[in-house]
């Protein structure tokens, strides 16, 4: 990876723990929400809105963990691959006769 992509994947993870605990808030709101909204008048619209609103942070908030685990997994296993500009692939290698 160059200079520039570490920077970029820097910004991209910290962007992406911010966003995770904006996630984790969620769902502590949309649990008290639902936990209320049971106790008030199960079965309701409002009762299910909570619940898909719920699930809806939980697998955001799943998906933000998940991304956050692989990068450090896996990025510095693979070798980083640099594409040659097409039409120019190896000129510079080749002597002048």
């Amino acid at each position: 990876m160059t200079h520039t992509d570490d920077t970029t994947a820097a910004g991209a993870a910290r962007q992406l723990r911010r966003i995770r605990a904006f996630y984790a808030a969620g769902v502590v709101l949309w649990t008290a929400s639902s936990v209320w909204t049971m106790g008030d008048s199960p079965g309701s619209r409002p009762m299910w809105t909570s619940l898909l609103l719920l699930a809806v942070f939980t697998g955001l908030l799943a998906m933000a963990c998940r991304w956050l685990r692989r990068p450090g997994s896996t990025g510095s296993a693979r070798p980083s691959r640099h594409v040659a500009p097409s039409g120019r692939a190896g000129r510079h290698a080749m002597s002048k006769s």
